[in-house]
């Protein structure tokens, strides 16, 4: 009896599907953290890039104040 309830309790455990989302969620901001940061952290070419071209809108919208 005990290990039938058991049995019914895993069964339902395994099919409920509830959360499931939020954790596929999560596991995507994950992955996109680490590349995010293993493309900014290494100093490389995108970074030099990006750093370049903020400085020259902030100091175009400098010049034109």
């Amino acid at each position: 009896m005990m290990f039938s309830i058991l049995l019914d309790q895993t069964k339902c455990f395994i099919r409920d599907e509830r959360g499931v989302t939020a954790i596929e969620y999560a596991i995507i901001g994950v992955a996109i953290s680490a590349l995010v940061l293993a493309l900014f952290a290494g100093g490389g070419d995108l970074e030099t890039a990006l750093t370049n071209a903020i400085s020259l809108i902030s100091g175009n919208i400098n010049s034109a104040n």
